[in-house]
């Protein structure tokens, strides 16, 4: 099974997927290529391979990338062999990617299953982007400000995704996370279901997109996207 997890930048997104990582058995995380430099204690092939800008464009002219996009000038792709190798390792595979990315994916991978986590509000999300912005070493002038905006432009994606995950506390998008993938291995099983397997997937539909208005609502309307027809 694939698994696509879109949120804009400063989401705590990264922190989620290495949680999830952690707790989860048989799912196999898929590596970026990118031609960003390294932020603070990052590491070439764990959080992502780092590579220039020539090495990219030969992987595209190749044809080594399952989709691959520019985000804030800099280069992201997801290696068109990773869906295949976690195939043979008999694993689920896990993308990290931008909603440019998933979009791409969505369009080869029909059954993937798509998720995107929302911060609860621009606020908090600038607040995480001044301290990643510190962590790191400073940013620019209007870097914040250029973000802010970008992850409004991203959250108007939102309806492109199967489940919404509000992340305004950890512990809970992690359970809401690790129900979603453990129903939808259910599915594919298709066996019979036990009083905690019920429980799981009960869970994982409260986080549809169809289910999580209430939740949804309220971070719609703190980013000004929300439709008054639905206020």
């Amino acid at each position: 099974m694939l698994f696509l997890i879109s949120a804009p930048s400063g989401s705590g997104k990264s922190t989620l997927v290495n949680r999830i990582r952690s707790l989860v058995k048989d799912l196999e995380f898929s590596i970026s290529y990118t031609t960003r430099a390294p932020r603070g204690s990052e590491r070439d092939g764990f959080e992502y391979h780092y590579i220039s800008r020539e090495q990219f464009q030969k992987m595209i002219e190749q044809g080594q990338f399952l989709e691959w996009a520019k985000v804030f000038g800099n280069y992201y792709g997801t290696a068109a062999d990773s869906l295949e190798n976690a195939r043979i390792n008999g694993k689920d595979l896990l993308l990290d990617i931008d909603v440019q990315g998933a979009a791409q994916v969505r369009d080869r991978v029909l059954d993937a299953v798509s998720i995107f986590v929302l911060p609860p509000n621009p606020e908090i999300l600038a607040t995480r982007l001044r301290s990643r912005s510190v962590a790191e070493g400073g940013g620019y002038p209007g870097e914040i400000d250029k973000r802010l905006a970008k992850a409004k432009e991203e959250i108007e994606n939102y309806r492109e995704y199967s489940y919404i995950l509000v992340n305004d506390a950890l512990d809970d998008a992690v359970e809401c996370l690790a129900a979603i993938i453990a129903a939808e291995r259910a599915k594919r099983r298709n066996g019979p279901v036990d009083i905690e397997a019920a429980r799981i997937i009960e869970t994982a539909e409260s986080c549809r997109q169809n289910n999580s208005g209430a939740r949804l609502r309220p971070v719609l309307a703190a980013f000004g996207l929300l439709d008054p027809a639905h206020a």
